[in-house]
């Protein structure tokens, strides 16, 4: 009979009566195990200017086993019973290879399916009964066996994370960046890469790694590198403000030996001159171990300054942490700091809905694609003799400007903006200083208005303008308006947390792998409580072609493989991958208003204002649930869509007639990314969901509601009812055909006009002989409706 019983219980049944029961008797305790853990958020899907989140791809565990807080070894999924006991092992070993988790379970309640990874060669997976579930002790054991873990290296691994009471965690792939780098320090370990996109939380997994490693004492003092003032002083006042009164800055130039946290700008603690260099005051020994954020700006190349630094520390422990590890014949951050112990990449962000999709808007220019050769004796606004050759993308705005260019992205820019949200913070990123300054002055012009509104709508924010300098922080700040639009050459290109970014715009080429995927990183923040659910990127110089590219999101490789008694850089950099981080981490030109070439040389450039440029190509893209830019309608994704719910056009009304309430319907669609908003946008706002859905996916002529209405009036199959019942139905009727009302049941219509001139709720329902005849009714309006 219990067998029999237990065919007939839930899943979550099985759960409480048998699978916790064993798991708890094993001498787990109730804070050691978590219950249905959604570890990702599910993807925001993006179509026109929509934009939800598939909940229904979230990623849920049924029971997550941790040793201690924040430090999980094991996974449970859990079936009914009338699944086999190893029907969930599939599910549970992805979820695992996500969470990184060795021990791996499934049950049906009968028994458990054990999957050991810290096994090799035979018994990985056996059956085991319901009351050998093993301790706590025995995992744990197994776990520091299989990472080779001694006593003192348990204590490293083990040390308790810090919680501020407030009930925040770690995400998944915070846990597993800190924990990996816990066991590689613990390991003897002593140069670390963590590989994690931008927005994904750099800085607070740092500090997690750094609080635990103090409070063990296995690192008792520690510097913390970065290259821009704004990514210090940002850490300081909001990750890291529990170090507290044991956490100091370098400020100019002076050293106290009295801290154990210390904050540097890396530019502060080094210079040309011997006594420049502060850092030399303390001594090589005095930290135990260097955290350089944004590592891939020059820690790998032997001349930077962050390696002098690393170098003369060369007995602590370094961490480099990255979006985008620096892979180029001569500067490889994996040669200097080793293969990363973790990476989570853009792509993995996206798709666990914790970064923001995107859509590319692809934009080529008549001059970009053909080139440009000026007449014989053609001379510039400035009365320079051009040079004779073609001109190509490559020399607009950097050797020569062509106003109506200029003019055009600006055009083009702004429309976007009126048609989607004037005040959407946008970054557009230029060839230089000069680029920028120009962008500006077209953007201000084509956006007189708001700029007469506010002086800083449209700022030059770079690293040789100071009042747009200025403006940096109110940029990045969500709750502050102005400035809207930002043009900038390099200053923006990293480190910058632009949380509310939604328009980037890459009117710049780019060289470098690291350097496109940095600028993406501005836009990839979700902030969903300001309406930031992705972001577009407006591309001008086919930038994004570099998505093709294999390196955008996959490991690091290697080009230079240094011998054993070579230099792991060579002496020479690639002109093409340069990324200059100036004095504060400034434009690549320098300074220079003209806009110069890295060395500093300022470049001859060439200004032309009576050539004209068109715009003869644009489209855009999206990036698709499998991670690739796809061109396509939104009604062929919209079809295609539909098609995976549903195999044929009886499917959907089959499935539409049986669901009584319309609306969890088509918030189930909109999680599978159909906005049907939008798509009544394209297709017509007069018709509804249900011949939306028809029309698009299943080539049906549609109906507007209005006409439904009208052939549910001529049939007049209510004539069994009384006056005032028909006077409802005709009201319903007429409702319905003035706007969307997918719930015809919904009592509350009855409080609405015309409806609510037949009566009360109470007398109109008492009209149709009481609740259950009012129901009855609806039903059989709801059928006429959408009859065929």
């Amino acid at each position: 009979m219990d067998g029999l019983h237990k065919k007939c219980l839930s899943e979550r049944d099985i759960c409480t009566k048998y699978i916790t029961p064993a798991v708890m008797r094993a001498g787990w305790f109730q804070s050691q195990i978590r219950e249905e853990v959604s570890f990702t958020a599910g993807p925001i899907v993006v179509r026109g200017k929509l934009a939800s989140r598939d909940t229904s791809r979230r990623k849920r565990a049924d029971y997550i086993l941790y040793h201690k807080p924040n430090i999980p070894i094991a996974i449970i999924e859990a079936k009914d019973n009338n699944h086999a006991v190893g029907d969930g092992m599939q599910q549970a070993l992805g979820y695992a290879q996500a969470l990184q988790l060795p021990f791996i379970f499934s049950s049906n309640g009968d028994t458990f399916l054990f999957h050991d990874a810290t096994r090799t060669g035979s018994a990985v997976e056996q059956e085991i009964p319901l009351d050998a579930f093993p301790s706590p002790e025995e995992l744990w054991q197994r776990y520091r066996t299989w990472k080779g873990l001694d006593d003192a290296a348990q204590e490293i691994v083990a040390q308790d994370y810090y919680v501020d009471g407030s009930g925040k965690s770690p995400r998944y792939y915070q846990l597993n960046a800190i924990n990996r780098t816990m066991e590689a320090i613990a390991g003897g370990q002593n140069r670390i890469l963590l590989v994690m996109a931008t927005g994904t939380g750099k800085t607070y997994t740092a500090f997690q790694i750094i609080w635990r490693l103090w409070k063990a004492r296995a690192k008792r003092r520690i510097l913390f590198l970065a290259d821009r003032n704004i990514l210090v002083d940002q850490t300081r006042t909001n990750d890291f403000k529990p170090f507290g009164s044991a956490m100091t800055k370098i400020a100019d130039r002076k050293i106290d030996k009295a801290y154990e946290i210390y904050l540097s700008l890396y530019q502060a603690v080094t210079g040309s001159e011997e006594e420049r260099n502060v850092y030399k005051a303390f001594s090589r020994d005095f930290f135990d171990l260097v955290v350089v954020d944004e590592c891939h700006r020059g820690s790998a190349a032997d001349d930077s300054a962050w390696r002098e630094i690393l170098d003369y520390f060369s007995n602590a422990t370094h961490i480099g942490l990255t979006a985008t590890p620096k892979e180029t014949k001569e500067i490889s951050n994996v040669t200097y700091f080793g293969e990363p112990v973790y990476t989570y990449s853009l792509k993995q962000g996206i798709d666990d809905g914790f970064l923001a999709p995107y859509k590319v808007v692809r934009i080529d220019l008549d001059r970009d694609l053909q080139g440009w050769r000026p007449e014989a004796g053609k001379r510039d606004k400035h009365g320079q003799l051009i040079e004779d050759r073609i001109y190509n993308q490559r020399d607009f705005d950097r050797s020569l400007v062509l106003e109506q260019r200029t003019e055009r992205v600006a055009e083009r820019i702004t429309q976007f903006l009126k048609g989607t949200n004037r005040y959407a913070k946008t970054i557009v990123f230029c060839e230089d200083t000069d680029h920028a300054l120009r962008m500006r002055q077209a953007l201000v012009n084509l956006n007189a208005d708001l700029a007469a509104e506010n002086p800083r709508y449209v700022m030059r924010i770079t690293g040789n303008d100071p009042e747009g300098k200025a403006e940096l922080d109110n940029f990045i700040d969500p709750e502050s308006r102005f400035p809207v639009i930002a043009t900038t050459s390099q200053l923006m290109s990293t480190g910058v947390d632009a949380q509310t970014c939604q328009l980037i715009v890459l009117d710049q080429r780019i060289e470098s792998m690291s350097l496109f995927k940095q600028i993406i990183g501005r836009g990839t923040r979700l902030k969903e409580e300001y309406g930031k659910l992705y972001f577009t990127i407006m591309d001008f110089k086919k930038a994004t072609n570099r998505f093709a590219d294999r390196g955008f999101d996959g490991d690091p490789v290697v080009i230079y493989e240094p011998g054993p008694d070579d230099s792991p850089i060579p002496p020479e950099e690639d002109p093409g991958d340069v990324e200059s981080t100036g004095n504060d981490g400034g434009d690549s030109t320098g300074g220079d208003p003209t806009g110069g070439d890295p060395d500093g040389e300022p470049r001859r450039k060439y200004v032309v204002g009576d050539v004209t440029v068109s715009v003869i190509a644009e489209r855009v893209q999206y990036y698709d649930r499998d991670g690739k830019l796809i061109t396509e309608s939104l009604k062929d994704y919209t079809r295609k869509a539909v098609r995976r719910e549903f195999a044929s056009l009886d499917a959907f009304i089959n499935r539409w007639s049986q669901t009584e309430q319309k609306q969890a319907l088509l918030q189930e669609l909109e999680e599978h990314g159909i906005l049907l908003d939008s798509l009544a946008e394209e297709v017509g706002k007069e018709f509804g969901p249900f011949d939306l859905i028809c029309h698009v996916a299943f080539d049906q002529p549609p109906l507007t509601r209005r006409e439904r209405a009208e052939r549910v009036k001529k049939r007049d199959p209510f004539t069994r009812y009384g006056e005032q019942a028909r006077a409802v139905l005709n009201a319903l009727l007429d409702k319905f055909a003035d706007e969307d009302l997918p719930n015809l049941t919904d009592r509350n219509l009855l409080k609405l006009q015309p409806i609510s001139q037949a009566g009360t709720p109470t007398e109109i329902i008492r009209a149709f002989g009481g609740k259950q005849g009012y129901d009855e009714a609806l039903k059989v309006l709801e059928k006429e409706l959408y009859a065929a």
